[in-house]
């Protein structure tokens, strides 16, 4: 079973990383860097502060907890322990990979930090925001768009982003939880 899961994975990273032209190239590698949604950001961030006030602050501590405990379980527990190399330093895909701009990523790719950070931060804010900004599914979207660009260049097997994607919601859920606690030492108030 295992061996049918690894080659299905291979087998789907493979396919979509086919799907390359110049101008797709060019939109990938663009949208896989955080900064190229920063707009999206600044954008909700000023919607928060219009309808939450200063408790945007107490939102946006949140959200860092969330980032740091995301990143340090994908990048700094969960990689090194796995220890599976990214596609593109896979010796048996090195050659069969279309790489974009010479970008091969880190050494590790299980899980996949991109993938923990961006659906931990979609599934915190929605969890928060979902009574009061109606339109915050969005980040779902931005979520997984922001994760699938790492399969079209190459650098996280589908497996990868599935795995970061449930841990950053885990963990997202987990921060939600905390921040209701009536004796949260910075307690969101307008949750119930």
């Amino acid at each position: 079973m295992l061996e049918f899961l690894l080659a299905l994975d291979r087998y789907l990273l493979l396919k979509i990383n086919s799907w390359h032209n110049p101008w797709w190239d060019t939109v990938m590698f663009f949208l896989t860097d955080g900064r190229a949604w920063l707009p999206l950001f600044l954008l909700l961030t000023g919607w928060m502060a219009y309808k939450l006030k200063w408790q945007t602050l107490v939102v946006l501590f949140y959200v860092g907890l969330v980032i740091l405990l995301a990143d340090r379980l994908s990048a700094g527990l969960l990689k090194p322990w796995v220890g599976r190399l990214r596609p593109t330093h896979e010796p048996g895909l090195e050659d069969l990979l279309h790489i974009v701009n010479g970008y091969r990523g880190g050494l590790y790719s299980f899980v996949s930090s991109h993938a923990a950070n961006a659906f931990g931060i979609a599934t915190f804010l929605w969890l928060v925001l979902r009574h009061h900004i109606k339109w915050v599914w969005v980040m779902f979207v931005w979520a997984a768009v922001f994760s699938y660009t790492r399969i079209y260049l190459g650098v996280h097997y589908p497996s990868d982003i599935v795995a970061g994607a449930l841990s950053g919601m885990i963990i997202a859920w987990l921060v939600y939880r905390l921040a209701r606690l009536p004796r949260s030492l910075v307690r969101i108030r307008f949750l119930k």
